[in-house]
Formats: C-alpha cells, structure tokens, sequence
C-alpha cells in the first residue's frame, strides 16, 4: 500500500468511527430521555 493510500485508510477509517461513536451517543441521550420520561410520568 502506497503512503498516499494508507492515509486515505486511515481517513475513511476515522470519520467512519466518528459516526458510529454519534450514533451510539445519540442512542444513549434518547433511551436517557425516554427513561427519564416514563420515570416522571
């Protein structure tokens, strides 16, 4: 693999984790939200 292709790799790689980590935040804030919502309800 030329350098120009690793960077690349590691690139797509990052911003790839980026959206699963906010995927998994958003998840956890909405469960939180709903949790919160039946509890006070």
């Amino acid at each position: 693999m030329t350098p120009e292709e690793e960077k690349e790799f590691t690139r797509r790689r990052k911003s790839r984790n980026l959206v699963v980590a906010g995927t998994l935040l958003f998840f956890v804030i909405l469960f939180y939200a709903i949790t919160i919502a039946r509890i006070g309800g």
